[in-house]
């Protein structure tokens, strides 16, 4: 038995595959204040036998949360003599350029909770003044045992080209603190750049304790419940780990949901023969959206996080708070807006009827009848619908519109947010939409995947079976993976090859050790990327090398490699005459699964006969059908308008659109 559960915002989804191929999904609503017990109340409410789990993956939000509700431990920062102010200095640009009350984003090691050390390291990693160990001794473990921290992160200027010092101070600290928690910049992510190494070194100690504790607390009740099984956890790059690794380098937990999310729908989609994928997660909070290309989600060397950077490889994901939760509400302009305020899994929207007040995008959909009441959740839930139109009212009445419309407005403005999010990751990139088909699955995805499409020109739409809890499916689907990555600059000229092959090896011992102690095999698959740039520049593009093929590599095939990626990146290759350079390498090192569950229809599902159902859409009354989506064999066709259900999503099918189900269960919607 494979077992993936993945906790939301709004719900926690599960998905169980046994041996046979027989699917069991569950959805239950997620428990903001104790995310594990709403991951434990899916694995009750599915009535899979805990005991007979062989696979259990696990995604959450509890990472990220810690940092965007600042509920993580207490932590110290801990640098090099001279710069302990890196955290609030940060860098001198600004998010909003004409905003004249802006703020940088604060950290989360206050000033106070900042020490320096006597030590020093050139550039090259070679030792100026070694670290005064007697000081640290003297001077810095009894501030730490007075400042009761949690978790101390350490990042010494330079500590990416020899961890020596950084190693040496965590050795002290972990004798005289024990039981306090260290994170060294060299471990977590070894590159320059000192402000976004710090900044990630201190968030991976920021959540780390919080990871464990909520790691330890779940494999507890596991195990009281007969679970002996291997028990991993999602990472944002698109793999998973061993919990036990997650608990040395919690960093890459952060938007394991949303990675999971992709994965699923990469796998899922690649059966139907679609590789060229723009996915679409729609949830109860947010959206997530990102470009596939050729079957590979586009990874991302850094994002941002509540403003703060974080380096580590992560699947190139944006996030617009555009959700069947999200507030429809009128700005100080008379605007109608959607977003990024959520009535969240508690109290939820209205018409969930635990006390939610506010209009939602789900309420919405339930006064134009593009969600039908008693088949929400494949009827296990409970709607109000006159808890929707009571939430509305209001805004009809100050927008002198009826319910129908203003609740069809609401929706609108929601697609057009999500429209938006979705052009950033393509045209704004220079990769034109309508080359690519659309994978749409959260809860609420199905529901607005077709307008979505239309406004950004895409024909084809692909929604898997139990859409509602892909990402959960994604859990099961995913890799094992872990990256590493050093910086070793490096200008291109006849001894680069050789370089790249003495770099490549010592990357590969380091990352295949740590591999095989986490039980993984000693026989992965290895990618490795090379970060590039023309000298002057200030942002590299990322080039991937073939490493079956590095013994023949020469300075002429790194510099095409560069000029083909730079052309696909900016438009041209640049000057062939102009000195390039290497400044870093990033390895990533894959334990493929043996065999990848098939996603298909619950096996608990039947079918009914559809029935006549009216609906209110883009200003216009429709009469069309609705039914359960197994309803529709596999090869028959239906033509929108219609509804389709099942027992975690809603499929729209609106007027111009048509249906059918394809032999790996996924439901192709094609323009007509």
């Amino acid at each position: 038995m494979r077992v993936g559960v993945e906790v939301g915002g709004t719900f926690t989804d599960l998905v169980a595959i046994d041996e046979s191929g027989v699917i069991t999904v569950a959805k239950v609503p997620s428990v903001p204040a104790a995310p594990d017990e709403g991951a434990f109340n899916a694995l009750l409410a599915s009535g899979v036998a805990i005991s007979e789990i062989e696979d259990l993956t696990h995604g959450s939000t509890i990472a990220t949360n810690a940092v965007l509700e600042r509920k993580g431990a207490k932590v110290a920062f801990v640098t090099t003599q001279g710069f302990r102010d890196i955290l609030i200095m940060q860098r001198h640009s600004r998010s909003r350029v004409y905003d004249l009350t802006y703020q940088k984003p604060e950290p989360v090691v206050k000033r106070r909770d900042s020490f320096e050390v006597n030590e020093r390291l050139l550039a090259d990693g070679s030792v100026l003044e070694a670290l005064d160990a007697q000081a640290v001794e003297r001077e810095l473990i009894p501030r730490l045992k007075e400042g009761d921290y949690e978790a101390v992160a350490i990042c010494l200027l330079n500590g990416y080209a020899n961890p020596a010092h950084e190693e040496e101070l965590a050795g002290i600290i972990t004798r005289h603190c024990q039981g306090m928690q260290v994170a060294i910049s060299s471990g977590v992510t070894r590159e320059f750049r000192e402000y976004e190494r710090a900044s990630t070194t201190t968030l991976s100690a920021y959540v780390q304790p919080v990871i464990n504790r909520y790691l330890e607390k779940f494999e507890d009740q596991l195990t009281g419940s007969g679970f002996t099984g291997r028990f991993s956890v999602m990472q944002s790059n698109g793999g998973r780990l061993p919990a036990e690794g997650m608990r040395r380098n919690a960093i890459t937990a952060l938007l394991s949901g949303p990675a999971a999310g992709v994965m699923g729908a990469v796998r899922q989609a690649a059966r139907s023969g679609f590789d060229n994928l723009v996915t679409f997660d729609m949830g109860g909070t947010s959206t997530d959206v990102c470009l596939v290309t050729q079957g590979k989600p586009d990874l991302t060397s850094e994002f941002q996080l509540d403003g703060l950077p974080i380096r580590t490889p992560i699947i190139d994901i944006n996030t617009v708070g555009a959700g069947g939760g999200s507030i429809i509400w009128i700005d100080d302009g008379g605007m109608l807006r959607a977003g990024p305020q959520s009535a969240g899994a508690d109290p939820g929207p209205a018409c969930y009827g635990r006390g939610g007040k506010q209009p939602t995008v789900t309420d919405a959909h339930v006064i134009r009848h593009t969600l039908r009441p008693d088949a929400f959740l494949g009827g296990r839930m409970e709607i109000d619908a006159e808890a929707s139109a009571a939430a509305f009212q209001p805004l009809a009445d100050t927008l002198s519109m009826s319910l129908e419309q203003i609740a069809d407005a609401a929706i609108r403005v929601a697609d057009a947010n999500i429209v938006r999010a979705m052009q950033i990751i393509s045209t704004e990139r220079g990769k034109d939409p309508r080359d690519y088909a659309m994978v749409a699955f959260g809860g609420a995805g199905p529901l607005h995947a077709a307008r979505v499409a239309e406004d950004l020109g895409v024909d084809t739409i692909v929604v898997p079976p139990n859409a509602g809890v892909l990402s959960a499916y994604g859990l099961l689907a995913a890799d094992y993976q872990l990256f590493d990555s050093t910086t070793r600059k490096m200008r291109l000229n006849e001894t680069t090859p050789a370089a790249v092959l003495e770099v490549f090896a010592d990357m590969k011992k380091r990352a295949v050790e740590r591999f095989v102690l986490m039980g993984l095999g000693n026989n992965p698959t290895l990618t490795l990327i090379a970060d590039m740039r023309f000298v002057g520049q200030a942002f590299e593009v990322p080039v991937e090398l073939d490493t079956a093929k590095l013994d023949a590599l020469t300075s002429e095939g790194l510099r095409t490699l560069f000029a083909e990626e730079h052309h696909r990146v900016f438009m041209h290759g640049g000057d062939a005459a102009n000195p390039i350079e290497i400044v870093a390498f990033r390895l990533g090192v894959t334990a493929p699964l043996d065999h990848i569950p098939a996603l298909k229809e619950d096996s608990n599902d039947t079918a009914g006969p559809m029935i006549p159902w009216a609906m209110y859409e883009h200003g216009t009354a429709h009469d069309g059908v609705s039914g359960h989506r197994a309803a529709l064999g596999s090869g028959e066709t239906l033509t929108g308008p219609a509804l389709l259900e099942d027992s975690t999503s809603t499929i729209s099918i609106p007027t111009g659109w048509n249906a059918a189900t394809d032999e790996h269960h996924n439901l192709i919607l094609r323009r007509v």
